[in-house]
C-alpha cells in the first residue's frame, strides 16, 4: 500500500549530485534575495515577461495554444477569449496572479487545491472543474506527428510532493497544468521566489522530453510504495537552477550600462518580447543605455534579421522575425 509520510525523507542519504544541486541553489538564492532587497522596483518587468511566459508554456505543453499576438491581447486585456484554448489561458493567469499575490495566504490543502482547480477550468466551463476525478484516466505525450503514447499511470519534499500529486492525478483535467501552479506556490512558501521573475514553467517546457522521462522513471512500483523519485527530484532541481541562473544573467544585464553592451540588453529584451514594440519602448524597458545605444542596436538586430521593421515616421514598429 501506497505509503505517504514524507517525514522518512530526513533520513534518507541522498547521493552528491542531489546534494550539489541543492547548494547550488541556495547559493544563487542568496545573491538573488540581495538583489530583490536592493533594487525591488528594476524587477518589475521581468515579473511581467514570467507570468506571460509560464501561462504560454504550461499550457503549450497539454496542446493548448494560442499566437504570440493574442496571447499578448490576451493578458494586457485589449481582448476576450475567442475558443476554448483561449478560455484554458485565461484560466491558467487567473490562477497564477493569485498564487503571485496572494501565496502566503494559500495554505496546502486539499480544499484549496480544489478551490485552485476550479478557477483554472472555471472559464473554460469544465463542470468537473474543482472537483476530484470518480474514474481513472491515464496521462498520455502527444507526439509531434500527431500519436498518443501512454507514458506512465496515475503517478526532498517539493519534487516528492508533486511527483505524488501526477502520479495520483487527482482530477478528469488539469492535472499537468495544477501541478506546475502548485510547485511555483510551494517554492514560494518555502522562501524561493524565483519563479516570480523567471517562468518555470518555460524551462519545463523547453525540456519536456527529460520532464516525461524522469516521471517516468519515478513512477516505476509507485503502487507498491517501491519507487525511487530521485530523477524526478534531480530534474526538477536543475530546473529550478538553471531559472536562478537565468536571473543572474539577466541582472547582469540590466546592471550593464555601457554603449558596448547595449546590443545583448536590447536584444534579451526582443527574445522576451511577444507582439509589437517601438523604439520607445525598447528605451523604457532597458534601462541602463542611452537612446542613441538601443536604436542602434535596433538597427543592427534588424541588418541581422533577427527583428523586421515596419511602418513609418511615428508609425514605426518592429517585430522579431521568428513571429511571421
Amino acid at each position: 500500500m501506497r505509503n505517504f509520510d514524507y517525514s522518512q525523507l530526513s533520513e534518507k542519504k541522498w547521493n552528491s549530485d542531489i546534494l550539489n544541486l541543492v547548494a547550488k541553489i541556495h547559493e544563487y538564492k542568496g545573491k538573488q534575495d540581495l538583489f530583490i532587497r536592493q533594487k525591488p522596483v528594476e524587477l518589475n518587468r521581468l515579473v511581467e515577461i514570467a507570468k506571460i511566459q509560464s501561462t504560454e508554456a504550461s499550457n503549450k505543453i497539454e496542446g493548448i495554444v494560442t499566437t504570440s499576438t493574442r496571447m499578448k491581447q490576451l493578458f494586457e486585456e485589449k481582448t476576450t477569449p475567442r475558443n476554448r484554448d483561449e478560455d484554458e489561458i485565461m484560466g491558467y493567469r487567473d490562477v497564477l496572479n493569485t498564487i503571485h499575490e496572494s501565496n502566503e495566504h494559500i495554505p496546502v490543502r486539499p480544499s484549496y487545491i480544489l478551490q485552485l482547480h476550479r478557477d483554472l477550468l472555471k472559464r473554460a466551463g469544465f463542470s468537473f472543474g474543482g472537483h476530484f476525478k470518480n474514474v481513472q484516466n491515464y496521462i498520455n505525450e502527444m507526439r509531434p506527428d500527431g500519436t498518443v503514447v501512454t507514458r506512465f499511470i496515475p503517478l526532498i519534499l517539493i519534487p516528492v510532493f508533486i511527483c505524488d500529486f501526477l502520479c495520483i492525478h487527482p482530477f478528469n483535467d488539469g492535472n499537468g497544468r495544477m501541478s506546475r501552479l502548485l510547485t511555483l506556490l510551494l517554492l514560494y512558501k518555502c522562501g524561493y521566489n524565483v519563479g516570480k521573475y523567471i517562468s518555470i514553467e518555460k524551462q519545463i517546457e523547453k525540456t519536456k522530453d527529460l520532464y516525461y522521462d524522469a516521471l517516468e522513471e519515478a513512477d516505476k512500483d509507485w503502487h507498491e510504495n517501491k519507487n525511487d523519485p530521485t530523477p524526478f527530484i534531480k530534474y526538477m532541481l536543475q530546473v529550478i537552477l538553471a531559472c536562478y541562473i537565468e536571473f543572474e544573467d539577466r541582472v547582469g544585464m540590466m546592471r550593464g550600462g555601457s554603449t558596448s553592451k547595449a546590443y545583448d540588453i536590447v536584444r534579451q529584451y526582443v527574445e522576451e518580447k511577444i507582439g509589437k514594440f517601438t523604439g520607445a519602448d525598447v528605451v523604457s524597458h532597458c534601462p541602463g543605455i542611452s537612446r542613441s545605444s538601443a536604436l542602434a542596436a535596433l538597427k543592427k538586430l534588424t541588418e541581422e534579421g533577427f527583428i523586421i521593421r515596419e511602418g513609418i515616421g511615428k508609425s514605426t514598429f518592429y517585430v522579431r522575425a521568428d513571429s511571421k
